[in-house]
């Protein structure tokens, strides 16, 4: 359990309880869930920590995660909803009212589909737009940086909130983001005081559109694939580890673990 520059204490980290995560390049490596990645997901539920992965990723992604993953809630669509299991139901919780933020994606997608065909450009709806139920979704790999700052700026100037993950622009109309949405998920559903949050959460991210969290969540941890995009950020990571995604991932959550334990 290397990490880059600073390490944290045993201190710092010893009253954790809850770990919110993103999940592309965070906590999948090249697309995938490692093995190593999974087991610590387990190490951490068996020792009490609630794992909140906190993901741009779809309504279909976070529905199976709920079901599949030892995890306490999914925060899906960059805030859209809180995704949970009670009395063995999925349960989805919109930040506003999923009738209206339904209608509110579907003219947003006309509008960004329109965007893009008068700009002539070779980006494309991403192929899970199907299962997203209040953001669109934009593939980004392979464009130049440019090109995505280009049209990241062209959706702000029509109403669109943006978020630039590693795979993805993700774009929206609403006053809420990752942050927004983690706050209330942890205050109001689970309970945390306030004036207790700074010690007993953390944060795990690789991207752009994890600087909010940075910013919120003081035990903030990068993986090593983050390095490059450190310039970009408004809000970085207090602690980065040497390794990337997945086993960056899990080594974090050794470190988290092994405070626990030291501070008993």
């Amino acid at each position: 359990m290397t990490f880059v520059n600073l390490a944290p204490s045993a201190h710092e980290l010893q009253h954790v309880r809850y770990l919110l995560t993103d999940i592309d390049d965070t906590l999948t490596t090249e697309g995938k869930l490692l093995p190593r990645t999974y087991d610590a997901l387990w190490e951490l539920s068996r020792a009490g920590i609630a794992v909140v992965p906190v993901t741009g990723g779809s309504a279909g992604w976070c529905e199976h995660i709920i079901r599949a993953w030892p995890v306490a809630a999914v925060i899906g669509e960059s805030g859209a909803y809180c995704v949970t299991r009670r009395s063995g139901q999925v349960v989805f919780d919109f930040w506003e009212n999923r009738a209206l933020q339904g209608e509110r994606q579907r003219q947003h997608l006309e509008t960004i589909e329109r965007l893009i065909s008068e700009r002539g450009d070779t980006f494309k709806i991403a192929h899970d737009q199907v299962f997203r139920l209040a953001d669109v979704a934009i593939d980004i790999q392979g464009h130049e940086a440019q090109a995505v700052e280009d049209l990241a700026s062209d959706i702000r100037a029509i109403g669109g909130t943006v978020a630039i993950s590693s795979i993805h622009i993700n774009t929206w109309i609403g006053d809420y983001d990752k942050r927004a949405m983690s706050e209330r998920v942890l205050t109001s559903l689970f309970g945390v005081d306030p004036v207790e949050l700074p010690s007993v959460t953390a944060f795990v991210g690789d991207s752009r559109n994890d600087a909010p969290m940075f910013g919120f969540i003081r035990n903030s941890f990068g993986v090593g694939n983050i390095l490059p995009v450190l310039p970009h950020l408004q809000h970085v990571p207090r602690w980065i580890s040497s390794q990337p995604a997945g086993l960056g991932f899990a080594d974090i959550a050794g470190t988290i673990l092994n405070a626990r334990t030291t501070g008993q």
